[in-house]
């Protein structure tokens, strides 16, 4: 069964890794556009993350990207960095938070 984006968020906070992420307080805007289209945020904060369905008011970074990009990025069947560059993963806001993303999740 192919993994949705909600399984995706859902997994978010048991793979993240606190001890990557020290002092760190941030929120994270997800927008997921194509066939999974809807918006999630994550909020990092006293060592833990939670993940809610929905747009926060104040997310310090905003990372758009077609569900399925994303879900393949997560997966780590495709670089985050190379869907970057290719227009496929939009980064607003704190882009050195979009770089510690890769480091403070366990990816796969």
């Amino acid at each position: 069964m192919p993994l949705t984006i909600e399984a995706l968020m859902g997994k978010m906070p048991g793979a993240f890794l606190p001890e990557k992420a020290p002092g760190l307080d941030a929120v994270i805007q997800f927008k997921f556009t194509g066939e999974e289209a809807g918006d999630w945020y994550a909020v990092i904060k006293d060592n833990k993350c939670t993940v809610e369905k929905g747009v926060h008011p104040s997310p310090k970074m905003t990372l758009t990207a077609d569900s399925s990009d994303y879900v393949r990025i997560f997966t780590g069947e495709l670089d985050g960095m190379q869907a970057f560059m290719q227009g496929k993963l939009k980064l607003a806001g704190d882009l050195n938070l979009a770089m510690k993303l890769m480091t403070i999740f366990k990816i796969r």
